[in-house]
C-alpha cells in the first residue's frame, strides 16, 4: 500500500510561513500540560534541547541515552561552529541568503519550507545560546567573531575555537540537568532502545534495555521523538563515535515509518586518512581549517619529497584551480571528490597514497602563530598526538571520510513521521540538508529542533490527536517485548566462530567500495549481491559470548550491526533506482563533461521515502515531490 506522504508545508510566502503557522497551531493549556508524558530518545543537541525545554513548558518527560551521561553525546564531537545569519560582518547576509545557500548547497533536493524556518530560526539559536552562557568567540571589542564555512562567502559561523559542539551541548546538559533536578525530566543513562510501540496507529511508548543490568522494560507515553543522530557507523569507519548507531530509527522504519533518502551521505574531506587495519573510527580535522588552510598536493605524480622542499611552483593547490570563487572553502561533496580525483592519479600524499596536505605555512607568515594557535590550537594538539606531527611546522595530511547522513526518517513540516505522534529531529531526520550538508549546519538543525520547533508542533499534536490514556498493560508493549527478548536469546545463541566486528568490517569494505564517494550501476549490484550472503553468514556464524542479564557490549553491537546490513542494502537499494548525480551521491554515470555531479531535475526533483515491506520483501518506494517557487533550479557551480 502506497503511502500518502503529506508535507503540511504552510501556504504564504516564505518569510510567513513559520509565524502564521505557529499561530494556527493548537495549543495546550498549561495545567494540562502536566497531564501528558513525552518520550525522547537521545540527549545530545537536538534531543537535549527538545527535553529541557518541553519540561520547562510543564509537560513530563522521560529521556533516555545509551551514555553514562547526556554530555557524552556525540553533537560533542562537532568542532568548527553554528551558522546564523546574524550578518555581524555586515558582508552582505541575510537569513534569505542563508536559505539559499542552504538549498544550493543541499543540491536543490531539499524542501523550502523547512529550509527558510531553518534560516529563519538560526538568529534566534545565537541569542539562546548566549543567554546560557555558551563562549562563542569574540572580537577585540567583545562583540561576537564569525568566520567562513564552505558552501558561502559570506562569514557567518560562530565558533568557540574548535570545540563548538563541546560548548553548545554543555549549554543544552546545563538545562536539562536543570530540569531533571525541578523533577520534570526523568533521565534514564545506559539505556538503549530497541523497539517503537505503535497502538491504533499512533507511536505510544518504546521497549529499552537497560545496558548495565540487562532489564528490557517498557515505558508508555502520549508522544515519542526520536533525537538519535545518523548512521555513518554502517561504513564502520567514520568519524562517528563508536556508539553512534541506526537501531532507533530503523525500529521505527520496521514499525512503519518511512525512510527517506538513505543514499545521501556525506564524505567530509579533512580527515586525518586511515593508518593501518588496527583502526575503529576515524577523526575529523575541522572545516575551519580551511579557512587559513591551503589545500595541495605535487604537479608530479608519485613525488615523495619532503612538503617543505617542494618549490610553490611544482605544486597544484587544486581547490584554487578548479574553484576560484571558493577555493578551499569548496562544499565538502565537491572538495572530497576532488581530493579522490588527484588521489586517484597517483598524486596523494603519505604511505598510502590517500591524502593531501593542507598547510598553513602562509596564513602563519600573514598572521603570525599566535593568532593561528588562537583559533585552531586545540585542533593542532589533537593531530600532533594522532600522527606525531607539528602541524605548525608541517603540513597536516588529510583525506575524506563518511561523516553525516542527510537521509533519516521521513517527516513533514511539524517533525512528525507518517506514524502519528512519532517525532524526529536533528540527524535522525532527512528534513534540512537535502543531498549534502553544508559545514556548520548541524548544530543549526539540531538546536532549532529541539529549542524551537518540536515544542512547538507537538503540542498542537496533542491538542488535535487527544491520545487516549494507555500504560505499560497493553498487549502491544508485551508482544514487542517478547520481540526484543527473542532476538537477544537469537544473538547468544548461534555460537559461531565470527566476532561482530569482524561482520561490520566487511560490510563497510562493501559500501565504501561500492556506495562510497562514487557509485555505478555494477558497484551497487554487486554490493546488493554480496550483503545479503554477509547478513546471511552472520546470523548463522557470529559469535556473541556473555549473557543478557549483565553488561554486554558485544551483544549491544551484535544488534547495532544486525540492523546495519538491512540498512546497508536499502541505502545500496535507493543508490541504484537514483540515477542521477546530487550532492553526496554521484553516480558515475551521471556527470558533467568535466567531472561534476549532473542531476536530473525532470525525473529526480522528489525525495525517495521507502516503506517497509515486510521480512524478505523488497521496500516499497513512494515519491514526495520537491516544488521550487523561490529558488530556480540550476547546475550548482562554484567556480
Amino acid at each position: 500500500m502506497t503511502l500518502r506522504l503529506d508535507a503540511r508545508i504552510p501556504p504564504g510566502s516564505l518569510a510567513e510561513k513559520w509565524n502564521r503557522h505557529r499561530f494556527e497551531m493548537k495549543l495546550v493549556n498549561p495545567a494540562n500540560k502536566r497531564r501528558h508524558t513525552i518520550i525522547v530518545v537521545g540527549s545530545g543537541l537536538a534531543g537535549g534541547a527538545a527535553a529541557a525545554t518541553m519540561s520547562e513548558l510543564g509537560y513530563n518527560v522521560k529521556c533516555f541515552c545509551f551514555q553514562d551521561s547526556p554530555r557524552r553525546a556525540h553533537s560533542i564531537a562537532a568542532q568548527g561552529g553554528i551558522n546564523a545569519a546574524k550578518n555581524y560582518q555586515n558582508d552582505g547576509d541575510s537569513i534569505y541568503r542563508l536559505f539559499y545557500d542552504t538549498i544550493k548547497g543541499g543540491d536543490f533536493r531539499s524542501r523550502e519550507g523547512n529550509v527558510y524556518r531553518l534560516a529563519e530560526l538560526s538568529v534566534n539559536i545565537i541569542d539562546q545560546c548566549v543567554a546560557q552562557g555558551v563562549p562563542f568567540a569574540r572580537e577585540y571589542g567583545g562583540l561576537l567573531s564569525n568566520r567562513s564555512f564552505g558552501g558561502a562567502q559570506v562569514s557567518r559561523t560562530f565558533y568557540a575555537r574548535g570545540q563548538t559542539g563541546q560548548q553548545l551541548l554543555l549549554g543544552a546538559y546545563q538545562a536539562l540537568e536543570c530540569q531533571i533536578a525541578r523533577g520534570g525530566v526523568t533521565m534514564y543513562p545506559r539505556t538503549e532502545m530497541l523497539d517503537l510501540v505503535v497502538i491504533d496507529g499512533k507511536a505510544r511508548g518504546i521497549v529499552v534495555r537497560n545496558l548495565v543490568t540487562g532489564a528490557i522494560e517498557s515505558h508508555a507515553a502520549d508522544a515519542v521523538v526520536l533525537a538519535t543522530g545518523g548512521y555513518s557507523n554502517l561504513f564502520f569507519l567514520s568519524t562517528n563515535a563508536q556508539g553512534c548507531n541506526a537501531t532507533a530509527i530503523w525500529r521505527a522504519y520496521k514499525r512503519g515509518a518511512a525512510f527517506a533518502n538513505p543514499c545521501f551521505t556525506q564524505i567530509h574531506p579533512t580527515c586525518i586518512p586511515v593508518s593501518g587495519e588496527h583502526q575503529s573510527k576515524l577523526t575529523l580535522m575541522s572545516e575551519s581549517l580551511r579557512n587559513d588552510g591551503r589545500v595541495w598536493v605535487s604537479k608530479k605524480p608519485g613525488d615523495k619529497r619532503d612538503p617543505r622542499q617542494i618549490p610553490e611552483n611544482e605544486r597544484d593547490y587544486f581547490l584554487e584551480r578548479k574553484y576560484p570563487s571558493f577555493g578551499n572553502l569548496a562544499p565538502r561533496d565537491i572538495a572530497s571528490r576532488a581530493v579522490k580525483e588527484v588521489c586517484d592519479e597517483g598524486r596523494g600524499v603519505g604511505e598510502s597514497g590517500l591524502g593531501v596536505y593542507l598547510d598553513f605555512a602562509d596564513a602563519i607568515k600573514r598572521l603570525g602563530i599566535d593568532v593561528i594557535r588562537e583559533r585552531y590550537g586545540n585542533l593542532f594538539e589533537m593531530y600532533q598526538r594522532i600522527t606525531d606531527e607539528n602541524p605548525y611546522e608541517v603540513p597536516m595530511r588529510i583525506y575524506p571520510a563518511v561523516h553525516y547522513t542527510m537521509g533519516g526518517l521521513w517527516v513533514d513540516y511539524n517533525l512528525m513521521s507518517n506514524i502519528e505522534g512519532l517525532h524526529v529531529t536533528g540527524e535522525a531526520n532527512f528534513s534540512d540538508h537535502g543531498a549534502n550538508r553544508l559545514g556548520a549546519s548541524a548544530l543549526m538543525q539540531g538546536l532549532a529542533d529541539g529549542y524551537f520547533i518540536i515544542p512547538n508542533t507537538i503540542g498542537d499534536y496533542l491538542a488535535s490527536s487527544k491520545p487516549q490514556k494507555v500504560d505499560t498493560t497493553h498487549a502491544a508493549f508485551k508482544a514487542a517485548e517478547d520481540e526484543v527478548e527473542e532476538r537477544t536469546k537469537r544473538f547468544l545463541s548461534i555460537k559461531g566462530k565470527r566476532t561482530v566486528a569482524s561482520f561490520h568490517r566487511e560490510l563497510g569494505q562493501i559500501l565504501w567500495h561500492n556506495c562510497g564517494m562514487s557509485r555505478n550501476e555494477a558497484g551497487l549490484r554487486t554490493a546488493l549481491r554480496k550483503i545479503p550472503e554477509l547478513r546471511e553468514e552472520f546470523w548463522r556464524n557470529v559469535n556473541v559470548p556473555g549473557s543478557d542479564v549483565e553488561l554486554n557490549q558485544a551483544l549491544e553491537k551484535a544488534g547495532r550491526v544486525a540492523d546495519f546490513f538491512e540498512l546497508g542494502e536499502l541505502m545500496c537499494l535507493d543508490a541504484l533506482h537514483r540515477t542521477e548525480s546530487c550532492g553526496g551521491h554521484f553516480r558515475e554515470e551521471s556527470q558533467t563533461p568535466d567531472g561534476e555531479a549532473l542531476r536530473d531535475d525532470e525525473n529526480f526533483a522528489y525525495v525517495a521515502a521507502w516503506q517497509f515491506a515486510g521480512e524478505g520483501k523488497i521496500p516499497v518506494l513512494n515519491k514526495e515531490p520537491l516544488v521550487f517557487e523561490n529558488v530556480k533550479l540550476s547546475q550548482r557551480s562554484y567556480k
